[in-house]
């Protein structure tokens, strides 16, 4: 079965969504579609990345991945598609797409805008059209010339050393709260100490329940990077921090 996962900013209180799996529905009737999520802010780029990079090798070899963050619509931007290990990605090349360069060689092609479409939708009449012709078995080399240049791909801070101490970042916050970093579990011995701001969140913990409701705690998270989170609470609103902000590994 062909499938396609759907990974977007327009939210669902407008009809911006049910367009886009509608030209999808009408061009691949067979083809299922997989929201990974269309409650991104508007815009955010980096956390599309992150989101898609999460999530796309967790589905089957030959799935489509649509990404339609894409702030700089009807732009000078280019509308590519991506094939790599054994996926294909349809979005802008603005960097949301950055996870599909980490296999080695991808194939990359331009897609040419479709006389008639919104300069301001392309979600639905350039990239939906698309993703179901890719579902459909077409090539990805069927959609458009080899794309001239190097696309757009975001790089991530690197954790660094200062004294005793590693520092890293903030990448991402979840709706919960957490705050995801860059601090691998390499960089963070179980006999460190994470402090964010003037606050000792202590050495990592397994998960959760390893302490009191209300209280902070750094633990490795899914994603295999350092995470920082209040149990049944928000991290983010109790330490006043975002994306950006430093944590810190104390070592000695």
């Amino acid at each position: 079965m062909s499938l396609i996962t759907f990974l977007s900013d327009f939210g669902t209180s407008d009809s911006y969504v049910a367009e886009v799996k509608g030209v999808i529905a009408t061009l691949a009737p067979a083809v299922s579609v997989v929201d990974i999520t269309h409650q991104l802010p508007p815009g955010d780029i980096r956390s599309a990345s992150h989101i898609l990079g999460r999530a796309w090798h967790r589905f089957p070899a030959g799935t489509v991945h649509l990404v339609v963050v894409d702030p700089g619509v009807g732009g000078s931007r280019a509308a590519i598609a991506v094939e790599s290990g054994g996926h294909r990605f349809v979005g802008p090349d603005n960097g949301v797409l950055t996870s599909a360069y980490h296999n080695a060689a991808p194939t990359v092609v331009e897609i040419p805008v479709p006389e008639g479409a919104a300069p301001t939708f392309h979600g639905r009449d350039l990239f939906a059209p698309a993703a179901a012709r890719l579902a459909l078995g077409e090539g990805i080399d069927w959609l458009g010339a080899p794309f001239q240049g190097e696309p757009v791909i975001l790089k991530d801070p690197v954790a660094w050393y200062q004294g005793k101490a590693v520092i890293g970042e903030v990448l991402y916050i979840d709706r919960f709260g957490n705050l995801v970093t860059n601090l691998t579990e390499d960089l963070v011995p179980p006999y460190a100490r994470l402090e964010v701001e003037d606050f000792d969140i202590g050495p990592v913990r397994r998960t959760f329940a390893d302490v009191p409701v209300g209280d902070l705690l750094a633990y490795i998270g899914s994603g295999n990077t350092v995470e920082i989170a209040v149990r049944d609470g928000s991290a983010s609103r109790r330490l006043g921090i975002g994306v950006g902000g430093r944590i810190r590994a104390r070592l000695g």
